[in-house]
């Protein structure tokens, strides 16, 4: 029997700011357990709490990059629910009138476009930790996140797949990154999701869903939703039911188990938080945010695809971060300043190194494009020479294992390199021409044999054309002079 999976997602990202989003405590990871718990982040006698206009203004960022409705108005509500680790007995959040409403993320799945509404983004306080102690068997509470300022974006239920699923949390990743709102650090804790998973028959009503709470990777997302999704089939078609719940994903046992019963928002018995004034966004205000906005990665793409010539596949893989596409646009920059060569074919280059060699290199070595050996400037010297011809595809492979080395971050270290190494390509007509008269000489059999019709010939004697130039003859030129010459 068919089944169909309903996903909807709730991401927490914490926003950027230095201080709490009610008070001046610091956000800074890693301190000591409760040495970041001010008076106002727990709610001490006589405090009261003032909205971080830095948060808001990353909500606004946030918003406006989606193409939301950004309400001018949005009021602070307490969530009322008892947890240890929420020191004040409720949470400062949004619910009738958030910031953010409505806006939309593209995503590509098995190269295929999919738009994935969202219902809203929020502004919320982070609460604080749990920390279980086994050996000790006691649960310690650190308080340090308590207060920390979050953005909670919530989608319409409409992903059908894991594959879905976590190719919108990558975009959303790679979108809170780029345009600043969120360090997007996952073993941190800065970008979780919430999965709210049900399965149904296909046109039926949606099922009763679970959410799985905390998911701080991709991997886990994945394999959390497809255990998920197979545990309540079976349930449902055992005779069973699904209850609504909350689970959590466990990595080491690959399955999700029961929390607690899920709340509904009326469990919560929210009110607007009489210690705040509702956050007021002047158009003014909106249109500076506006106007700060980076260049969006979805508008980056089309514009690779339609000023540079770039397949799809190309454009995307250049704008998976904000850092990556900067990194192509200064080598292409570069190149262009001295190339003669086509704009369309300079950028393909540029990708091809910028995508293949180099992401390839970072992956390898566990490293990210900010800390790249290779600075943009020594690539884009580098591309120089592959350009007009002084390097073959593999002597520039064998060049750029050099200047990974040496750290390179000058335009001339390519040229100290390819010195140095003794690498140059032979591209001199007079030169290859002498070179393939000694070696049609040495070799008549196979000239009888391509001549005769194999051309199985051609490829063995270009072969013993590059072995004579020791790997230096330019691979086009060499070919395009060896054919002539058969053909006389």
């Amino acid at each position: 029997m068919n089944w169909e999976v309903v996903i909807g997602l709730e991401t927490h990202a914490q926003l950027s700011t230095v201080s709490k989003i009610f008070s001046g405590a610091s956000t800074q990871f890693g301190a000591p357990p409760n040495v970041q718990a001010s008076a106002v982040d727990i709610a001490l006698p006589g405090v009261l709490p003032v909205a971080n206009k830095g948060a808001v203004e990353r909500a606004i960022r946030f918003g406006l990059a989606v193409g939301a409705t950004i309400n001018l108005r949005s009021v602070f509500a307490r969530k009322n629910y008892f947890y240890p680790d929420l020191p004040k007995g409720y949470q400062i959040s949004q619910y009738e009138l958030p910031i953010v409403q409505g806006g939309a993320l593209d995503i590509v799945v098995e190269n295929e476009q999919k738009t994935i509404r969202l219902t809203r983004a929020h502004l919320e306080e982070d609460a604080g930790k749990s920390l279980h102690q086994a050996h000790h068997d006691m649960t310690g509470i650190d308080l340090n996140r308590a207060g920390t300022p979050l953005l909670e974006i919530v989608t319409e239920p409409e992903m059908r797949s894991a594959a879905e699923a976590v190719a919108y949390a990558r975009t959303l990743h790679a979108l809170v990154r780029w345009i600043g709102i969120c360090d997007g650090n996952m073993q941190e804790g800065s970008f979780r999701c919430d999965a709210n998973v049900s399965v149904r028959r296909p046109g039926e009503a949606l099922g009763t869903r679970c959410e799985i709470k905390n998911l701080n990777s991709f991997r886990f997302l994945e394999r959390a939703i497809e255990f998920e999704t197979g545990r309540q089939i079976e349930i449902i078609e055992e005779g069973g039911r699904i209850v609504q719940e909350t689970r959590l994903y466990d990595p080491e046992r690959d399955e999700t188990r029961s929390m607690r019963s899920k709340e509904d928002a009326h469990d919560y018995r929210y009110f607007p938080d009489p210690d705040l004034l509702p956050v007021m966004v002047t158009e003014a205000w909106l249109e500076q945010v506006r106007s700060e906005l980076p260049e969006l990665p979805g508008v980056k793409r089309d514009r690779y695809a339609r000023e540079l010539g770039l397949s799809a596949y190309d454009a995307a893989t250049l704008t998976q971060s904000r850092e990556t596409a900067a990194y192509f646009d200064d080598v292409l920059r570069r190149l262009r300043a001295h190339a003669s060569q086509d704009a369309g074919e300079l950028a393909k280059l540029c990708a091809n190194w910028v995508g293949v060699e180099l992401a390839g290199a970072l992956n390898d070595s566990g490293l990210s494009i900010t800390e790249t050996p290779v600075a943009s400037a020594a690539l884009a010297g580098l591309l120089r020479r592959i350009g007009d011809g002084t390097l073959s595809g593999r002597m520039a492979r064998e060049v750029f294992a050099e200047l990974w080395q040496r750290k390179a971050g000058a335009e001339d270290a390519a040229d100290a390199v390819i010195a140095g190494l003794g690498l140059k390509q032979i591209s001199d007509t007079g030169e290859l021409e002498e070179i393939i008269d000694a070696v049609l000489a040495a070799n008549q059999p196979q000239v009888a044999e391509f001549r005769g019709g194999r051309e199985k010939a051609f490829n063995y004697l270009v072969g013993q054309a590059m072995k004579a130039t020791r790997g230096k003859g330019n691979p086009a030129r060499l070919n395009e002079i060896l054919r002539k010459k058969l053909a006389t």
